[in-house]
Order: structure tokens, then sequence, then C-alpha cells
């Protein structure tokens, strides 16, 4: 992950970058439904096949990748290995505030809305939905997400970025509420396919206020802490969401979660007021950190 998102500002022209993270992003959760359905598909023909065709898709992804000739900066020398260059990332994001807003803004967001953790219980206790229900259901943010990145993609955000930002949290966070409060499959479905939709609209002003904030010489480390962050996020999420619904059973823990959310929101837009009132996306630095050697 951090080497793609280190590359990817080097592939495109600048007013395309917002297209391509959108192109991206939704080509991802497009991949995320297809790939199990095509998968179980596969699988008619045995289990051999499956993998076959895994490892064959993954030759043709490292063949494309190797035919890039364009992209990163050439002529640069390596740089050692210490302790510096290994939290030279870190301190860069602790020294900006917009950077370390909109990391940590998705951070929480996601460790308190983590309600995906609790769908099996959902289908087969409060919607009684059965497999094919949960199916559905864990198919449904990602449906929300990829059509959100294909309108993006076509009408990308260059104004209002920060009210976006923080619009999209604000819609995961209520939608998130309705999807614990409610007990119709349908309307749970349009509450996770918002979700996934005001997820999206975060992650694409986020990842891209990230990589046009930072450096090139030390967009990989930078990348690098995001995708802790995003990982952290994740996973933590899903482990609140189990203790939470422990404690206070699955509903409650899901709509506490939902407000949670919404209270980081107006929390962060306190904390960075100029991340919140961000008009337009910031210019791509020119030029490395002061005292950074450039990194490969």
């Amino acid at each position: 992950m951090p080497t793609g998102q280190a590359l990817l500002p080097n592939l495109v022209p600048r007013e395309q970058f917002g297209v391509a993270v959108a192109i991206n992003s939704s080509t991802w959760q497009i991949a995320t439904i297809a790939g199990p359905a095509l998968g179980g598909i596969i699988y008619l023909a045995g289990a051999p096949v499956v993998y076959a065709s895994a490892a064959g898709l993954f030759a043709v992804a490292i063949a494309m990748t190797l035919l890039l000739r364009a992209g990163g900066s050439q002529g640069r020398p390596r740089e050692s290995a210490t302790l510096a260059t290994l939290l030279s990332g870190l301190r860069f994001v602790r020294s900006r505030r917009v950077v370390l807003g909109a990391i940590s803004l998705d951070l929480f967001a996601v460790l308190f809305g983590g309600a995906t953790a609790l769908l099996p219980v959902y289908a087969a206790d409060v919607l009684h939905a059965g497999p094919d229900g949960l199916g559905w259901l864990r198919t449904a943010p990602a449906i929300g997400a990829a059509a959100c990145g294909i309108v993006l993609s076509l009408l990308p955000i260059t104004r209002s970025v920060g009210r976006h930002m923080f619009g999209g949290v604000v819609v995961f966070g209520a939608a998130t509420i309705v999807f614990g409060l409610s007990t119709s499959f349908w309307l749970s479905m349009i509450a996770l396919i918002a979700m996934g939709a005001g997820d999206m609209v975060s992650v694409y002003i986020r990842h891209l206020l990230v990589q046009l904030e930072t450096p090139d010489a030390i967009r990989g480390r930078v990348s690098a802490v995001n995708a802790v962050f995003i990982g952290a996020s994740n996973e933590l999420g899903e482990f609140e969401s189990g203790v939470t619904a422990a404690w206070f059973g699955t509903v409650a823990a899901v709509v506490v979660g939902g407000c949670a959310t919404l209270a980081v929101a107006a929390l962060w837009a306190r904390l960075f007021p100029e991340l919140a009132t961000m008009d337009r996306l910031p210019a791509p630095p020119t030029e490395g950190l002061p005292g950074a050697s450039p990194e490969r």
C-alpha cells in the first residue's frame, strides 16, 4: 500500500490526480464485490483452477507493473536505514496539522463505527435474512463505495473539500445509527450503501490531501504511517464492536458507535478548524523537506 500510494501521484498529471484516485478506489471496491462471486463460480471447476486463476492474475499484475516507464524520480541515491529515517514519516505527520487531522479523523471515526463486524448477528437475529441476506449485507458497503467512486471520477471534488470530508464522516455515522435501529432488510441495505458512499468521500479527500501535502522525498514513509492508521482503525474497530456488543447488546453497540462517530466529527472540526474550513486541496510540493534525503 505505501509503495502504490507514493507512486500514483507521479504517474498522472496533477489535474488528473483526483480522477485517478477515484478510479483506483472504485475499481478496488468493484473487485471486492466481483472477486468472491467469480471465485465461487470458478470453484465449480475445482479448487486447483481457482488457485491457478489467482496466480495467473497476479502474474498479469506484476507484468503490468514492470512495464511502467514513468513515475518517481530517477538517479537519487539510496538512503541508509537509520532510526531517523524510520521515524521521519511519523514526525512529518505530527508536524503537519492538516495531515494529522485527516488521518486521525479516519482512525477514530472507523474505530467507533465498525458495525460491519456485527453483520452475522444482524442477519441471523435481527433481520432474519439467512446466509443469502448476509452476503448481500456484506456487499452493500462496497456497492455504495464503488458507485460513489465512479461519480467522483466523473465529478471530482475541487471546492469546499473540508466540508465534504467531514460531511462524508457525518453520513457514515448517521447511516450507522439507522442501520443499528433498523429491523427492515431493505432499509438496512440502504443504510449500509450510504455508509460505503460516505466513507468513500472521506477516504477520497483524505488520500488526495495526504499525498498532495507530502513532499515526494518522504511520500513513501508518510504513506506507510497512513497505512498503519487505516489498518489499526479497521481491526480495532471490529474489536471495539465485539466488546461493546458483549457489554450493551448488539443494537446498542452499533447505535452508540454511530453516535460516537458523529461526536468525533464535531470534536475534530473544533480541534482542526483549518481542516474543516479548507476550500481547495493544496498544490503539490516541489521540493523535499529541509534536511531530508530523497527516497526512491
